[in-house]
């Protein structure tokens, strides 16, 4: 009899992270005079920044708070802010040197390498923890209440983890999920 693998692999697809300088901003100046920066207020009601040199794209809003999304490492998110933050102290924007950065949603993937059958599954799981309407999703959606982390399970096996704030949060709910899906059969152990 195969055995699972001890871990599956988890690939980060998006971080969603906040930060935050201590004043308003006046988002129609900063779009206009931040060099990788748009405002269009008809659009967006902030300046959206695109940092050339890493995936992550900054949302700054009038509050001063600035949300980074579309980077896939904590060191690309790292990056976009520091760049970010020298283009604002360019243009005379007070920010702090290390301001605090917070990760509020890692978006990550994995694959169980094994088909599944999500109709059984459904039924399996209970319907109390899971939203299973496949005319209107193709996927599963299992709530892990004690992790307050969303995993959407599809036939093909692969899963996507949403509401973590770290890799090791992301990890243990794949783990947990393999450990429930092989005490109800659906995976060898």
């Amino acid at each position: 009899m195969k055995s699972q693998p001890s871990s599956t692999q988890t690939k980060i697809e998006n971080i969603v992270a906040i930060s935050k300088v201590d004043q308003e901003l006046d988002v129609a100046r900063v779009g206009a005079d931040l060099p990788s920066g748009t405002y269009d207020a008809e659009q967006f009601p902030g300046v959206i920044c695109r940092i050339p040199t890493t995936p992550a794209t900054m949302m700054l809003y009038r509050s001063g708070t600035i949300i980074s999304t579309g980077a896939n490492s904590i060191q690309d998110v790292e990056r976009g802010y520091r760049e970010l933050f020298t283009q604002l102290r360019e243009l005379g924007i007070a920010v702090t040197e290390e301001p605090s950065i917070s990760v509020e949603n890692l978006v990550s993937s994995a694959d169980l390498e094994t088909s599944l059958n999500l109709n059984a599954l459904a039924i399996g799981l209970g319907l109390e923890d899971i939203e299973y309407e496949p005319e209107q999703f193709p996927g599963l959606v299992y709530r892990l209440e004690e992790l307050s982390i969303v995993v959407l399970l599809f036939n093909s096996g692969k899963l996507i983890i949403t509401g973590a704030k770290t890799e090791t949060e992301t990890q243990r709910s794949v783990e947990q999920v393999k450990s429930r899906l092989s005490e109800l059969g659906f995976l060898s152990a």
